[in-house]
C-alpha cells in the first residue's frame, strides 16, 4: 500500500513526514487545526479527512516504506487528536444533543432512530436505473471499508465482557466467513469487484474517493481505536447491522439487473439474510446488554448509530447528486471498463 495523495497542506506536511525516519512534527501543524474554523464543513474537508486516514491506517496495515515506528509517535498523535476534535464537534452538531437514556431503553432507542432515517434511497437508485459504470463507482466508493469489513469493529472485542462481548463475536464470525477464506465477507466483495473489472487490492481507490466516502470509514476509526468510544462503536454496528438487509437485497437485484453473475452478487445476496439476523442480535444482545453493563454509556449507544446514519445520509446524496447532474461521484476517473 503506498502512501495517498494529500489534499492539502496539513495532509501533505504529514505524508511528506512519514515518508522518513519517526521524528516530532512541528507544532504549528496541530496550531493549525485547532484555530477557530467555525465556517468549514469537516466532514466534508478533503485534506482534514486523508490526514485522518492516513493516520488510522497507521494502526490497520500501514503503508508501504513508512517506519512502523510512526504507529506511536507521540506528536502524530497529538496532531491526530486534533483533527479528531475537529470531527467530533462536526459529528455532534450534525446529530444534535443525545436523548437521556435508560440501559433497558437502548434497543428500542436505536429501532426509533432508524426508523425515522429519511436519508436519499441510494439503493432504490441502484436497483432501478443505475448505470454499468454508476455501479461500478458506487463498488469503488465502498470497497475502501469493504476490503477490510468487519475490522473495525474487532477493535472492541477485548474491551467488553459478557454477553455484548459474545454477541459481537457471533456477528464478526459471521463477517470472517466463519474463518473460511472463500466465505469473508471481505472476499465476497472482491468477487464483485473482480467482475466489475477493478483493482482489487486492498485499499486500492482511496486516492479516488472523496472525502465524504473517507468521512465514512474514519468514523469506524474513530470510534474503535478509542477505548472511551467502546459504546459508540457498538451503536455504529448496531446501525449498520439494522440498515443492511433490504439496501443489499436491491444491490444485488440492480447488479443482477446490469447482468451481474451468482458469483458477483452473492456479497449483496450473503448480506440480505446474515444481516436479518445480525440486527436483533445487536440491538438486543449486544448493544441492549453492554448498556446494562455500562448504564453511563447508553448515551454513546445512540450517538454512534446517529453518527453512522447521519454520514451515511451524506454519502448517499453525494452520490445521487453527481449522477443526477451527470458527473462522476468520484474525484478521478476510474481506469479500468469490461
Amino acid at each position: 500500500m503506498r502512501l495517498p495523495e494529500s489534499r492539502g497542506p496539513l495532509s501533505r506536511a504529514v505524508i511528506d513526514a512519514l515518508g522518513g525516519e519517526p521524528g516530532t512534527l512541528p507544532a504549528d501543524l496541530t496550531a493549525c487545526l485547532v484555530a477557530d474554523r467555525s465556517d468549514d464543513d469537516p466532514i466534508r474537508d478533503e485534506d482534514l479527512q486523508i490526514l485522518l486516514f492516513t493516520c488510522y491506517e497507521l494502526h490497520y496495515r500501514g503503508w508501504d516504506g513508512v517506519d512502523d515506528r510512526w504507529e506511536w509517535e507521540p506528536s502524530l498523535l497529538v496532531l491526530r487528536g486534533a483533527a479528531e476534535a475537529r470531527f467530533e464537534r462536526a459529528l455532534r452538531h450534525l446529530v444534535g444533543p443525545a436523548p437521556t437514556l435508560r440501559a433497558q431503553d437502548v434497543p428500542q432507542a436505536l429501532t426509533d432512530l432508524v426508523a425515522a432515517d429519511d436519508g436519499p434511497s441510494l439503493s432504490v437508485e441502484i436497483r432501478r436505473r443505475a448505470t454499468l459504470d454508476q455501479f461500478r463507482e458506487f463498488v469503488t466508493q465502498r470497497s475502501v471499508y469493504h476490503f477490510r469489513e468487519a475490522d473495525p469493529h474487532t477493535w472492541a472485542i477485548p474491551r467488553l465482557d459478557g454477553r455484548a462481548k459474545a454477541a459481537l463475536i457471533e456477528i464478526q464470525s459471521d463477517e470472517y466467513g466463519g474463518g473460511q477464506l472463500s466465505r469473508m465477507h471481505a472476499e465476497l466483495f472482491r468477487d464483485a469487484a473482480r467482475w466489475l473489472g477493478l483493482d482489487t487490492r486492498y485499499a486500492a481507490h482511496v486516492d479516488a474517493v472523496p472525502a465524504v466516502t473517507l468521512a465514512t470509514n474514519n468514523l469506524m476509526s474513530l470510534f474503535g481505536l478509542h477505548r472511551r468510544w467502546r459504546g459508540a462503536l457498538l451503536g455504529h454496528l448496531a446501525a449498520l447491522e439494522m440498515t443492511s438487509s433490504l439496501p443489499n437485497r436491491n444491490y444485488g437485484e440492480g447488479l443482477r439487473r446490469l447482468g451481474g453473475t451468482p458469483d458477483a452478487t452473492r456479497f449483496y445476496d450473503e448480506h440480505v439474510e446474515a444481516d436479518a439476523v445480525h440486527e436483533q442480535i445487536a440491538t438486543h444482545d449486544m448493544c441492549g446488554a453492554f448498556a446494562t453493563a455500562e448504564p453511563d454509556r447508553a448515551a454513546d449507544v445512540w450517538f454512534g448509530a446517529a453518527s453512522a446514519l447521519a454520514v451515511e445520509r451524506i454519502f448517499g446524496a453525494h452520490l445521487l447528486d453527481s449522477w443526477a447532474a451527470g458527473r462522476s461521484s468520484l474525484r478521478s476517473p476510474l481506469g479500468a471498463r469490461r
